[in-house]
């Protein structure tokens, strides 16, 4: 398994300066799993040495392992240990900086008192110039009340800020969108609704993050209905849309058209509803939804939320019963929101020629990538360490960054539905193989591609307030 930048350790060692005393550290790191990234000398003295040795670990547990490993070498003493990832998020990850200068008196008379006063009237007459005059136009409120965080749980809405800054850096970072961490004390529906709705005038758009079902769907719903401004909770439609542009591209290798294909669906919450909601939008042929009760039935209503019922109305037109077993018999295409390690070689050989597997599970993919591929045409996970990662990274900025672009007063489905193709499409035909149907991350076509199709969609649905297509300058 790939050890990733999220476990790293930086050991400070004071270390006799004798032949062999860093033999004897580099082994004993090496005998408790630790993988060294690298190592420098802080100071040396004649019978001392101060070296920083930056290790990979498995986890915190594995961390504090190895420490207690190094602090039983003779000679060697821990002075400090430091985690990376603590250290880069120390004092926060944002910061607010002036768009105007303010050097000089007139400066000030421009950006406050009493210019300011003129536009305040303008906009006092025609609510709509906020747009012009004031950020609005191109910010967007990053709101949690920390029930999701992550894999995570229920953290609250404190531990939720470090997700929610780093979610405003991608918006900043990748399409240039000023966004701002809101994490709400109040996990009720009504609340969250009221108080985002009270701050509405002050962002051009709305991104729900972390927040868990059944409550996503209310506030979701009802924010939509109540404000003029783009909404959307990335948990849902990031992911959907993601999910969407994979597929085609996967498909393509299969030989396979979507209106052709059954989906098989494991866990119906916020990502999976969401999923099953976009595909069937797309005009997917079939979809069976599965959660830990099985395969859901219309009718079968006693462990069923409102929304999986709504599902369970949509979708498993041939009645069928069970559970994923049995759902996976002759489908096309398995996409997991579920839990780790419930795929086996027998299920995915059940289903039809060259199948495809989406399992997103995190950490722990649905079945082992290596073993799926055995047997399946083509494998997505949500991990960064194996190829085809399903991130929703990969949509929210631009769809976000269309919207704002024309001012739109919402997100319909026309523009999720273009971003998805939009995605698809930043992969070339001739470039398409089993191992890269969704483009990187760090491509940065991705963002102005989807952008381009969001603000299209916005303008040919009648939701954007400025009718023409923004002019983009070259990467």
């Amino acid at each position: 398994m790939s050890i990733g930048v999220a476990y790293t350790v930086t050991v400070r060692c004071q270390i006799d300066n004798r032949p062999g005393m860093l033999g004897q550290l580099t082994t004993r790191i090496g005998e408790v799993g630790g993988d060294i990234g690298a190592i420098d000398i802080v100071r040396a003295e004649r019978s001392l040495l101060i070296r920083d040795l930056t290790v990979r670990v498995q986890d915190e547990v594995h961390g504090e392992s190895l420490v207690n490993a190094i602090r039983e070498i003779p000679g060697i003493d821990v002075l400090e240990v430091s985690d990376r990832v603590l250290q880069a998020h120390r004092g926060g990850k944002l910061t607010m900086q002036s768009r105007v200068p303010l050097k000089t008196r007139e400066d000030l008379s421009l950006a406050y008192t009493p210019g300011v006063a003129r536009v305040c009237r303008v906009i006092a007459d025609d609510l709509e110039k906020a747009f012009d005059f004031t950020w609005k136009a191109n910010s967007v409120a990053v709101v949690s009340d920390g029930s999701a965080i992550l894999g995570l749980g229920n953290l609250g809405p404190e531990a939720a800020m470090p997700v929610m800054e780093g979610k405003a850096i991608l918006f900043k970072e990748l399409a240039n969108i000023d966004a701002v961490p809101i994490c709400l004390r109040s996990q009720k529906p009504e609340v969250i609704v009221q108080t985002v709705e009270q701050l509405a005038p002050t962002f051009g758009g709305i991104n729900l993050e972390d927040i868990a079902a059944p409550a996503c769907f209310t506030v979701e719903g009802r924010l939509q209905e109540s404000l003029d401004i783009p909404v959307m909770h990335d948990d849902q439609h990031g992911t959907a849309i993601v999910v969407l542009a994979a597929l085609r591209n996967a498909l393509i290798l299969a030989g396979k058209r979507l209106a052709d294909v059954r989906a098989v669906v494991n866990g119906v919450g916020a990502a999976g509803t969401a999923i099953i909601r976009t595909l069937l939008e797309a005009g997917i042929g079939e979809i069976t939804a599965v959660d830990r009760f099985g395969i859901l039935r219309e009718g079968d209503y006693q462990q069923q939320s409102t929304m999986q019922r709504i599902v369970a109305s949509q979708t498993n037109r041939d009645r069928r019963r069970g559970g994923l077993d049995v759902a996976l018999h002759g489908a096309d295409v398995f996409i997991g929101v579920s839990r780790g390690n419930i795929l086996t070689p027998a299920m995915v050989q059940s289903m039809n020629a060259d199948p495809i597997i989406f399992a997103l599970a995190n950490p722990v993919p649905e079945g082992d990538p290596d073993m799926l591929r055995q047997y399946a045409r083509v494998v997505a996970t949500g991990r960064s360490d194996q190829p085809n990662q399903i991130n929703n990274v990969l949509s929210f900025p631009g769809i976000f960054r269309g919207a704002l672009d024309v001012s739109a007063r919402q997100i319909s489905s026309a523009m999720r539905l273009a971003a998805a193709e939009a995605l698809a499409s930043a992969i070339p035909p001739e470039e398409l193989s089993e191992e890269y149907i969704i483009p990187s991350v760090f491509n940065r076509l991705v963002v102005p591609t989807i952008a381009n199709a969001v603000a299209q969609a916005a303008i040919d649905d009648g939701v954007a307030r400025v009718n023409r297509m923004p002019v983009r300058g070259g990467d």
